[in-house]
């Protein structure tokens, strides 16, 4: 395979990749200034669809969930498909300060790693293809996918993927901030809502009388007493916390936000019943406790010695990088989880995720572009059959 992956590397035309990495970021900066707080991302979907036509893609279209599509053909038409995926949206409320700050070779601004420039890289790769005027050896789907923060729950993945899943073969999904990693699982995760209510009342005049922020406050601290195992590793966050109304009043409501998370979906339903007792456990005729889910990622997984993960492995090799293989939370949970090959892979380095200095490197795009065009190619043929 690692022949086959260099005489692929030594066929391209690399001359001007340094004008196409300066063009991904380029996109990525006009991207990132556009606001896509998860389920607003249709203002940046209409620049990508805008992109995506000027490149020449087939079949361009935003559905109603505001995923992006666009098809290239390949050399055998019949042969599975392979999603090359990247999420729109960012963690960031649509009044945010967008401003990006240039420091020499680091550019800071919030959501510019994640996923901006991962989303930029999907459209390089089009163009890279389309302006060579090479066909893949597989039909390519690029997929700008929405919903992929927070509670968006992997909405956009979800329905892109139902939408494809009898022709798909392999998903290769983008995270810009992940060069030199190459994800082959994705990791359960579980988030609940739990919501208290009570009668409330005056501060001095009714005190004593339920109050459902004490309580759940309480109930947050019993449920901080969990110990979860390291191994398989299990974690739980209580990320938010709101509740009543005024300072001098005993609140009639209160709710916080858990997430779950397990490298194995039993110890995953394993914490949450814990929690769950926890829950009910804490009984009290004046209080009313009610547990939602609102956020259900499926895990999944391919060994390190599928052809996919191989391929990631060896390009980044190719390319004098030591690759690390590793498991997350990302689109690619949902293919994974459904039984198809999926890894998710870096455009550079960076760091300050989900921050306001968010921050990526400009020297390794190069190197990240090259990785996603040489796995793209060398899987598109696997994937088609042919040497």
């Amino acid at each position: 395979m690692h022949k086959l992956l260099e005489r692929l590397h030594d066929r391209l035309d690399w001359h001007d990749l340094p004008r196409h990495a300066h063009g991904l970021f380029t996109t990525t900066l006009s991207i990132q200034a556009i606001p896509a707080p998860t389920f607003d991302e249709h203002t940046r979907a209409a620049f990508v669809r805008a992109q995506m036509q000027e490149i020449g893609l087939k079949r361009v279209e935003i559905d109603d969930k505001a995923n992006v599509f666009g098809f290239m053909n390949g050399k055998s038409p019949d042969a599975p498909h392979i999603l090359v995926t990247a999420h729109t949206d960012t963690v960031f409320s649509a009044d945010t300060d967008l401003t990006p700050n240039v420091d020499g070779g680091v550019v800071s601004a919030p959501g510019i790693g994640d996923n901006s420039i991962g989303v930029a890289s999907l459209l390089a790769l089009a163009r890279f293809l389309h302006e060579k005027n090479i066909t893949p050896a597989c039909p390519l789907w690029f997929i700008a996918t929405s919903r992929e923060e927070g509670l968006g729950d992997l909405g956009g993945m979800k329905a892109a993927f139902q939408r494809l899943m009898p022709q798909v073969g392999a998903v290769i999904n983008i995270e810009g901030l992940a060069l030199g990693h190459v994800y082959n699982g994705g990791i359960a995760v579980r988030r609940l809502r739990i919501a208290a209510r009570a009668e409330g009342g005056h501060s001095w005049l009714h005190f004593g009388r339920v109050s459902a922020i004490h309580e759940l406050v309480a109930l947050a601290a019993r449920i901080c007493t969990i110990r979860p195992p390291e191994n398989p590793r299990t974690t739980f966050n209580i990320g938010m916390i709101s509740g009543g109304t005024t300072i001098n009043s005993i609140a009639t409501q209160a709710e916080f936000w858990l997430d779950l998370r397990s490298e194995t979906s039993g110890q995953l339903e394993q914490l949450e019943m814990q929690v769950r007792q926890k829950v009910a456990e804490f009984t009290n005729p004046e209080l009313t406790l009610n547990v939602e889910v609102v956020g259900d990622r499926p895990a999944g997984r391919i060994p390190i010695q599928h052809p996919l993960v191989e391929h990631a492995v060896e390009t980044l090799r190719l390319m004098g990088l030591s690759p690390t293989i590793d498991i997350g939370s990302t689109d690619a949970n949902i293919p994974l989880s459904l039984g198809c090959p999926a890894v998710t892979i870096g455009i550079t380095r960076g760091g300050n995720a989900h921050r306001t200095d968010e921050f990526i490197e400009i020297e390794p795009i190069q190197l990240g572009l090259r990785q996603l065009i040489l796995l793209t190619l060398i899987h598109a043929q696997y994937t088609a059959g042919l040497p």
